[in-house]
């Protein structure tokens, strides 16, 4: 189900009728009849329409985290905002940039349409720019020749079971998990073509990013992964504590 797809439907077609009555039926007496029912709902829906519209393709749009590949960063059941206008505002539904304003940095967590199936949405993290060069082995990056900093988390109650690793990539610090020490997946060089970018998820092991399905290009790109503003999984409980967290 294209969302946007339908939003934009509904706000151009009520839109339409409150213009059709503003030209040509406003000074028509209206009698209880179909017309007037749609020409109420019109004028009651659109601005609301609209609005909806207005901050969803152009300041935040709410997500909810289907998987556990951005782990410990993110969680099966955390709701939330993405920034639509850290990369370019685009045009809904057509998603062809309109304007520039800033470009993804190494870290940034960030929400892009599966180019396989631009109606799935993925959330990873950047980890190569374009023109990068990338060396992933034993669970240790290095980009254009210079090794990432990992270093083990030991202050995580579960370390031994699942190691977690603080992983600095320039000015980002941000917690990484792997299933077994001695074991790592998508191994290999990868080069980022131009225009493109290689992301990754935290949950290193336990992810289908740009190993596996390629880098990613930029017109791809839906926004900048901002704050959790809900976490709820399943008939649990909200976790309460999770409301408001930066993503970092």
């Amino acid at each position: 189900m294209n969302l946007a797809l339908i939003l934009v439907s509904l706000t151009a077609i009520s839109g339409a009728v409150i213009l059709t009555d503003i030209l040509f039926w406003k000074n028509k007496p209206k009698e209880k009849s179909p017309t007037k029912v749609i020409l109420e709902y019109s004028y009651a829906f659109f601005p609301v329409l609209l609005l909806v519209v207005v901050i969803r393709s152009f300041v935040f749009e709410p997500f909810r985290i289907p998987s556990g590949s951005m782990k410990p960063t993110l969680l099966v059941g955390d709701f939330i905002f993405v920034k639509k206008y850290s990369y370019g505002l685009r045009l809904p539904v057509l998603e062809k940039k309109i304007l520039d304003i800033e470009k993804p940095r190494r870290g940034d967590v960030a929400v892009f349409r599966l180019p396989s199936d631009p109606s799935i949405n993925y959330i990873k993290r950047v980890i190569g720019l374009p023109g990068d060069k990338i060396i992933y082995q034993d669970h240790k990056l290095t980009i254009n020749g210079d090794e990432v900093a990992m270093n083990r988390d030991s202050s995580n109650p579960l370390h031994e079971m699942k190691p977690q690793f603080i992983e600095e990539i320039d000015d980002n610090r941000h917690t990484i998990i792997t299933s077994n020490a001695n074991f790592s997946i998508g191994e290999g060089y990868y080069e980022v073509p131009k225009n493109s970018y290689f992301m990754m998820g935290d949950n290193r092991d336990n992810s289908r990013d740009s190993r596996f399905i390629g880098s990613i290009p930029e017109e791809y790109l839906v926004g900048k992964a901002a704050r959790i503003w809900m976490h709820m999984d399943g008939f649990e409980w909200p976790d309460i504590k999770r409301i408001g967290r930066k993503i970092e």
